[in-house]
């Protein structure tokens, strides 16, 4: 049996890869060379059950969970659980995660150990309210809830991590380092199963002002950290760039972080016998369709949002023995196709308590082409009560080789 590492990203978009935006290319040079000499990348892999932690689930119990259940703690949704399915055949399971939510939706409890990083997001460790909370963005400019004192998450994310000096200091650098250094310390472990849960570049996004600089050299107005969630015409021309600034400068940095476990995995000599997989959730609109965000949650929009491509495309990246390198296959899958295709190529036979749904990718990965699915679903829980889709909601969201299918809408 071999080593999987699970190296999932939040809010990270299918188009950062290989500069593939025309709005604004993101530099990721660590995660282009692991696709280029590494990997076989996924072309068509898309959110399943959204967001955060429905799509999580999928992936930790290879089953589908949007048509009937929503954000809530994993052992409420199914009896399968990763890290209980490979600590059963004998493998040595860690979390370590900045995600806020994974802790409060009952993740941790399958490992064998797991190491949450707090501040994420609202997450408040501890009080210090000597300090004033600043305000940072208008709330015409950003999301609104939840409001904390009168401030919102962006307000909150510098005051409550105590407004980060330096880059070694921000959540992707935490994170990495604590993945480094349990490799360092368990690589002999073998088999050993390792899920490094990165939630940037998840917004508020606060990278060094260094790398935004990079994308938007000329700004002078105030920094635009948070999407507001609804429409983008809330910002002027000169302010969605430096959204969309923010968020490249955000990946970027992850990249950069990434790029530190994957050179870690490099060090100890473990491609051999590991199977290595980066990928992400979902991504994130920057004014295309004219809406900042991921979902609608503006009090005065009332538009149906689908889970457009730049939100519900993702990247899918798998090294494992046996694949070919540097290559990738045109075609669709999902997050609960990820526990069977792991399994598969790690070669361990899993037996969970309820079948899986999703379908191993192992055979157009080794072929590096073929058909798995011919098209990607995408939805959320809807808690409709009549029937009908609530006007707010976002699902669900078909995609084939060349069209999206929502269910309203004239077209």
């Amino acid at each position: 049996m071999h080593n999987i590492i699970l190296l999932i990203t939040d809010t990270f978009r299918y188009d950062n890869i290989l500069q593939r935006s025309s709005a604004m290319p993101v530099r990721t040079p660590q995660l282009d060379r692991f696709a280029a000499e590494m990997a076989v990348e996924v072309h068509g892999f898309y959110t399943g059950s959204f967001p955060t932690i429905p799509h999580r689930t999928d992936i930790a119990t290879g089953r589908i969970g949007w048509p009937h259940y929503g954000w809530q703690p994993i052992d409420l949704s199914s009896k399968n659980h990763i890290a209980s399915i490979l600590g059963r055949r004998g493998y040595a399971t860690q979390l370590i995660c900045d995600c806020p939510h994974l802790f409060p939706a009952r993740f941790d409890r399958a490992f064998e150990a797991a190491y949450h990083i707090r501040g994420q997001e609202g997450d408040r460790p501890l009080l210090h309210l000597n300090d004033p909370i600043p305000e940072i963005v208008p709330q015409a400019k950003t999301r609104t809830s939840p409001i904390y004192r009168g401030r919102t998450l962006v307000d909150l994310h510098d005051w409550t991590n105590r407004r980060p000096r330096c880059e070694t200091d921000l959540f992707p650098a935490k994170t990495a380092e604590t993945a480094v250094r349990w490799l360092e310390e368990n690589w002999k472990a073998s088999p050993f199963f390792l899920w490094v849960d990165f939630f940037d570049p998840h917004e508020p996004w606060n990278p060094p002002d260094y790398l935004v600089r990079r994308y938007d050299p000329d700004y002078q107005g105030t920094p635009m950290q948070h999407p507001n969630y609804g429409p983008a015409d809330a910002y002027t021309d000169a302010e969605l760039r430096n959204l969309r600034a923010h968020y490249a400068a955000e990946a970027e940095l992850v990249d950069r972080w990434l790029g530190r476990v994957l050179q870690k995995i490099d060090d100890l000599a473990l491609w051999d016998n590991s199977v290595v997989v980066v990928t992400s959730d979902h991504g994130m609109s920057l004014g295309e369709h004219a809406r900042t965000g991921k979902s609608n949650i503006h009090e005065k929009d009332h538009r149906y949002w689908p889970i457009y491509p730049e939100i519900g495309h993702v990247p899918f990246l798998i090294a494992a023995p046996g694949l070919p390198k540097g290559t990738g296959v045109a075609t669709f899958g999902q997050a609960v196709d990820f526990l069977p295709t792991i399994c598969e190529l790690a070669e361990v036979k899993p037996e969970p308590p309820e079948p899986f749904q999703g379908r191993s990718m192992a055979e157009v990965l080794r072929n590096g082409r073929g058909t798995h699915r011919e098209f990607a679903v995408s939805g959320c829980f809807a808690q409709s009560k009549d029937g009908r889709v609530p006007a707010r909601c976002c699902t669900p969201f078909v995609v084939t080789s060349r069209w999206g299918y929502t269910p309203v809408g004239a077209n």
